[in-house]
């Protein structure tokens, strides 16, 4: 299976850079600020790697050029769902496991 981007960028190049100059130029406001707190915190290695992997998915969220659109749409309730079958369902129609 491959990840393929929503919006803008490709899997080799994403719409942020998975760096620390990437990210923090991504997030906004205070947010840059939480993410440099936990980053000076984190010890070199596995803590560090998983502050990095959260933040750089909230700064690929903060980034969507949807984001507004869609948040709009979950208060207001009508964001399409789905239920998890129906996302096997089509995983396995498409011949992934």
């Amino acid at each position: 299976m491959s990840a393929q981007p929503v919006h803008g960028g490709t899997a080799e190049h994403p719409r942020v850079p998975r760096t620390i100059g990437g990210i923090s130029s991504a997030l906004r406001g205070s947010l840059r600020a939480q993410f440099f707190a936990e980053l000076l915190e984190a010890q070199q290695g596995a803590e560090l790697d998983s502050v990095l992997n959260a933040w750089w998915g909230r700064a690929m969220l903060d980034t969507d050029p949807d984001r507004d659109r869609i948040r709009a749409a979950a208060e207001a309730g009508t964001l399409p769902t789905t239920t998890m079958d129906e996302v096997l369902r089509r995983r396995q129609e498409r011949g992934a496991q």
